[in-house]
């Protein structure tokens, strides 16, 4: 099977870091703006930044935070696993596109945490055209927007869905899981179908 990956979020602990420091950007250094929007998930659309607090916010600490970030728990077991089982991983991420030093940070922790993929595409803005282009089974996002297109275009869409973002209704092509025992089970069963 032919599953995508996305990074922050799904492998990276990288997007709870980001929170906790786009509070305290928000709170020490912009004066207490406050979040504006408390049911958006990143920091353009959560708080109201102009794009000058937005940019110095990014350069600041989206590097450092790329930098420091691990593996989410159960990740690397999983992604071993799923190799071990035949599976073909590729990794489809917007990371580059803001940060081009961002694409490095990531290469140098898979290198670090010995995690092993297929194919890489980075700084990608429509991950839908690439996994039509690549014949994506399953692709794993955190991201709801992702995740809605890639299920409304028949794509199996594991919705890696952290408690503060938006819940995205169940169906044929899309599930929502919390942590990567649930990602296995989910592809281990769908993989039994299929035999």
């Amino acid at each position: 099977m032919k599953i995508g990956l996305d990074i922050d979020g799904v492998i990276l602990n990288s997007e709870n870091e980001i929170r906790l420091k786009a509070e305290l950007y928000d709170l020490l250094e912009l004066k207490g703006k406050g979040v504006a929007h408390s049911n958006e998930f990143l920091q353009g659309d959560r708080y109201d930044w102009s794009k000058e607090e937005l940019d110095t916010f990014r350069e600041k600490y989206f590097l450092g935070i790329s930098n420091n970030s691990y593996p989410m728990p159960g990740a690397k077991q999983v992604i071993d696993m799923l190799r071990k089982d035949g599976h073909k991983l590729v990794i489809i991420t917007a990371r580059g596109i803001t940060i081009k030093e961002m694409k490095q940070a990531a290469i140098n922790k898979f290198k670090e945490y010995n995690l092993e993929f297929d194919q890489y595409f980075w700084a990608e803005e429509n991950k839908l055209d690439i996994c039509k282009k690549e014949n994506i089974e399953v692709m794993i996002d955190d991201k709801a927007s992702i995740c809605k297109s890639t299920s409304e275009n028949k794509i199996k869409t594991l919705y890696f869905r952290d408690v503060n973002r938006e819940k995205l209704e169940e169906n044929e092509y899309l599930k929502e899981v919390n942590n990567w025992g649930e990602i296995y089970r989910y592809i281990y069963n769908l993989n039994m179908e299929e035999k």
